[in-house]
Parts: structure tokens; C-alpha cells; sequence
């Protein structure tokens, strides 16, 4: 687990909640297949969910333990990089549009985003995002704890309403309420803007679930309890040929922004650091290592790109509701099997899993960066 090698997994243990199942049902609440998760699984770790935020800020407290309260500099939207055989200098403006001191240093790592302008300079000719006909809204509600208050669920599917929740803190109010975080989404012709702080209307969604009420969760109720609903088209661009130019690389949503399934947007960028630090380690801070990195990194998750488009684990949502034709079933065998089912859920697993297969690629990535290794 790359975050334990960083040291920073009881600080994450101590805020995050640690899934212990992943459960699929119908729009019906009908119980469609479960399974364990995370330390539950037998897995080397947790799966652990955090809110955003939370996790942000534990990753910066480690980053200025480690390199000093200045090593991070906020306020700057990255404009561009310029690359010469020496180094890199890279332009920035403040959010009011006026222009930073230029940065220079020997690599540039381009982690900006789903708007990436580093990945629009390093690709002119790109095409724009690909919209997949779903449109998503999401939001946080404090909550009494459902289905024994540590499980991942899927629900529903994405004609009739579908709908993904889990806990992401608890005890968050004094009485054992848990913070749910919660998705929606709805196929939808139009697409709204690509921007992660659009807000949306509780009434453009909360028809299609007033009937969500279950014996062991009151979705509209949920749904409501949220003082903040945002909304995101699901999109996600074709996959690059290179993430690379000189000594410019792309890493997370900047090189590989795929459809939202099975957590793969922020679990491969943290893998992309893994890969990245280790390859520094080995080569140094030179183009060979950003080369290393792309030929490591860039086929799994152009795989992943393409497998949350067709494959991704909530097919088995998908199986059911195509089988039933959307009506409730007497016993889910009759349906489908849970040997299929679980064949779709590994099928998956095998893809995100080639990511770290080999622990060896990762030496020397606890270390780099560390007091006495600065980087």
C-alpha cells in the first residue's frame, strides 16, 4: 500500500472509514450480490474512504513535515512549461489572472487536472472530452449508519436511477451519525460543464428516487440532507500515445481522466506518485526516469480508460436490470449466478491490479523526498 510506505496511514485510519463490503442491489432495495472488502478480502490493506478534503490535507501536513511549511505554494494556475536540456521553466498567474514569478527546477510533473494545460500544450491537436450520456450530481449527508455502517453500495442503474454511497467519516455529529457521501446519476442527452464546483437542483434528480425507500435505508431522505449538491457530466478523454516531452511528464487526471468507476480516478494517480518517485529513485532526476514512468503507467491505465467505459464493476447492476427488465425478482439465482457476477467483479480486478503487481518497482519510493533524501 502506497500510502503506508509514506507513513501516513494512521493519520488516515484515524479520519477515513474502513469498508468492509462492496453490496449491489436493485432500484427495489433487493439485495443482488456482495462481497468483502479491503483487510476483509485478505487483502495487504484497507480500503479505506476519506472525503477529499480530509485526505488532501494529511498528504500536505506529511509533504510539509518532510520538505518544510514553504514547500507548498498555493494560488497558482500553471499556464505553461518551457523545456531546455538543462531544465524546466514553468508560468503560472494568480486567480485574478496576473502573472507569477516563472518557477525553474530540472523536472516539471503537470498534476493539474481534468483541465490540464500542460496536457493541452503537450497535445495541440487533442479532441474534446468524450461525454458517455450519463450526468452525475453528488453531495454529502451527516447520516445514522446503514448496513452495519461500513459498506460500499451500488444501486439501481442508470436509465431508471443509479446511485453509489459510503461513509467517509464517523461520528461526525457527537451521536455516531456517519458523513455519507453520495452519487446519482441519469442518463441525459445534454451535458453540463466539466467543472468539479458546479452546482446543481436536488429537483433535477430527486423525483426518480422518491420511491428509494428501503428497511435498511430512506434514500430521498438522504438525498435531502445534503447542503451542497454538485453535478458533473460523466466524461473522459481517448488515451494519450505519451504522457512525456523532455523533461515535462503528465501524472493523475492530467494524463489519464477516465469515467469515475471503482475509485480508479484518485487510486491511479496515487499510484502514478509510487511509480514516479521509484523511477526517480532509480535514474534520478533526468528524462530516463520519466520515460520509465510512462512505459509503466501508460498501458494499465489507457486499459483502465477503456474498461470503465464498457466493463467496469457495476455491469453486474447493469446484468440485473437487463435480465429482470427492470421489475423485482423472487431469488437473484434465478436471474443470474453469483459465480458470473463474481467473474464480472474480478475481471476488473484483474485490470486495476496489474498497477501493483510488482512490489519491486517500487524501492526507494518510502525514502525519496524524505529529511534526509530531499528531492
Amino acid at each position: 500500500m502506497h500510502l503506508e510506505r509514506l507513513g501516513v496511514l494512521p493519520a488516515l485510519q484515524s479520519t477515513a472509514v474502513d469498508i468492509r463490503e462492496s453490496v449491489f442491489f436493485n432500484r427495489f432495495g433487493q439485495l443482488v450480490y456482495r462481497e468483502p472488502a479491503g483487510l476483509f478480502a485478505g487483502n495487504a490493506g484497507p480500503q479505506l474512504s476519506i472525503h477529499r478534503g480530509h485526505l488532501q490535507q494529511i498528504l500536505a501536513a506529511s509533504v510539509q513535515a518532510r520538505l518544510g511549511d514553504g514547500a507548498i505554494a498555493t494560488g497558482h494556475q500553471v499556464l505553461s512549461v518551457d523545456t531546455t536540456d538543462q531544465g524546466v521553466s514553468v508560468h503560472s498567474c494568480d486567480p485574478a489572472g496576473r502573472a507569477l514569478p516563472c518557477v525553474r527546477g530540472r523536472l516539471a510533473i503537470a498534476c493539474d487536472g481534468i483541465h490540464s494545460a500542460i496536457r493541452r500544450q503537450l497535445n495541440p491537436g487533442e479532441g474534446e472530452p468524450v461525454y458517455r450520456g450519463v450526468q452525475m450530481w453528488r453531495g454529502t449527508t451527516v447520516f445514522p449508519p446503514f448496513l452495519g455502517g461500513a459498506s460500499m453500495v451500488r444501486a439501481g442503474w442508470l436509465s431508471v436511477g443509479k446511485l453509489v454511497l459510503y461513509p467517509i467519516r464517523n461520528n461526525v455529529d457527537g451521536r455516531g451519525g456517519q458523513l455519507i457521501n453520495w452519487v446519482v446519476e441519469l442518463n441525459a442527452e445534454r451535458p453540463q460543464e466539466r467543472d468539479w464546483s458546479r452546482t446543481g437542483l436536488l429537483s433535477d434528480f430527486l423525483p426518480v428516487f422518491e420511491s428509494w425507500v428501503f428497511d435498511w435505508l430512506d434514500v430521498p431522505a438522504l438525498l435531502r440532507g445534503s447542503a451542497l449538491v454538485l453535478e458533473f457530466p460523466m466524461v473522459d478523454q481517448d488515451p494519450l500515445d505519451s504522457w512525456t516531452l523532455g523533461r515535462t511528464a503528465l501524472l493523475g487526471d492530467a494524463a489519464h481522466p477516465m469515467v469515475p468507476r471503482g475509485s480508479n480516478g484518485a487510486g491511479q494517480a496515487i499510484v502514478d506518485c509510487a511509480v514516479l518517485a521509484a523511477c526517480l529513485a532509480r535514474h534520478g532526476l533526468n528524462e530516463a526516469a520519466l520515460q520509465d514512468y510512462e512505459s509503466q503507467r501508460l498501458p494499465i491505465a489507457r486499459d483502465i480508460i477503456l474498461t470503465n467505459r464498457s466493463q467496469p464493476p457495476d455491469a453486474i447492476l447493469r446484468e440485473v436490470h437487463e435480465r429482470t427488465g427492470d421489475k423485482p425478482f423472487e431469488r437473484i439465482e434465478d436471474v443470474i449466478s453469483h459465480d458470473e457476477m463474481a467473474g464480472i467483479a474480478d475481471a476488473y480486478r484483474a485490470i486495476t491490479r496489474r498497477a501493483v503487481a510488482d512490489p519491486a518497482r517500487f524501492a526507494g519510493f518510502a525514502g525519496l523526498g524524505s529529511p534526509d533524501r530531499p528531492i
